[in-house]
């Protein structure tokens, strides 16, 4: 079966080497993306939406579609890593011994206990044999806030300068990874919890494509977003450039939630109960 396996990725390897092919040459200026698209991006994107960082004006406006459907690979990926690796425990009112996996120390748990990453014999082995450093936790602890603004500051600012949605999304995810790791995986989920970040990465997609819907309500088309003029009180390039924050904050979200959930089930195997 793995030889079957090694030829069908071989063959289908082969396959996107050969339509390589047919890709223009590199830097080749005579490419219709260099000698229409290109152009017009450079010379119409302040012009068209009012936003200075021609990047995000591709991604958020002119390609709008584009990164709505990242945006949902984003979110399937994260219901795919929660459906494989996610594990549910039943809490039975019986004595049962339990495995400390970092130590390899063995301890009961009293009949009609909690579970043992809630019980307080946990965590007493767990800091007893798994210390946390003083000095990491404490800096963490004082430098994720600061993280935390800055991510604020790239989804806020994106449409401006280098930054945006994506971007502010990973370091806002990376901040509350970062506590996770320092300190413990159960301090993080108990600041936010896994069917939260489930919830704000929904509320994200959902943030992204209603506002594409509700440029159709006002009669135009989807994500095109000088139709919500009349809503932000503005004429209708400056409207595009507010819908494109707007949009980038629902992928902040999205992105920021993801890393989270995968972080999450892929560290502790889907028990979140220990972590790394």
């Amino acid at each position: 079966m793995k030889t079957v396996e090694k030829i069908i990725v071989l063959l289908f390897g082969c396959f996107l080497i050969y339509c390589t092919f047919d890709f223009p040459d590199w830097s080749d200026p005579g490419t219709p993306a260099s000698t229409h698209v290109s152009p017009y991006y450079i010379e119409k994107t302040l012009t068209d939406t009012a936003v200075p960082n021609m990047v995000t004006a591709i991604l958020a406006d002119y390609r709008g579609f584009d990164t709505l459907f990242e945006t949902i690979v984003i979110f399937t990926a994260v219901i795919a890593c929660f459906l494989l690796l996610r594990q549910y425990k039943i809490d039975e009112p019986v004595a049962r011994m339990y495995r400390h996996i970092p130590t390899g120390t063995t301890f009961r748990i009293k009949s009609g206990g909690k579970y043992p990453r809630e019980s307080a014999d946990f965590e007493r082995i767990d800091l007893q044999y798994v210390p946390y450093g003083v000095v990491v936790k404490t800096t963490c602890r004082k430098i994720i806030p600061f993280v935390q603004l800055f991510a604020l500051y790239v989804i806020a600012h994106g449409h401006h300068s280098p930054g945006g949605g994506f971007q502010g999304g990973v370091i806002l995810g990376a901040s509350v990874i970062v506590f996770a790791i320092s300190h413990n995986l159960r301090s993080a989920t108990h600041r936010l919890g896994d069917k939260i970040a489930a919830v704000l990465c929904t509320l994200g997609v959902f943030i992204y494509t209603a506002t594409g819907v509700l440029c159709m309500l006002l009669g135009d088309n989807f994500l095109d977003y000088s139709a919500l003029a009349p809503i932000f009180g503005t004429d209708p390039v400056m409207a595009r450039s507010h819908g494109i924050l707007v949009v980038e904050i629902g992928v902040g979200l999205a992105v920021m939630a993801a890393m989270i959930s995968l972080y999450y089930n892929v560290s502790s195997a889907g028990k979140l109960d220990e972590g790394l």
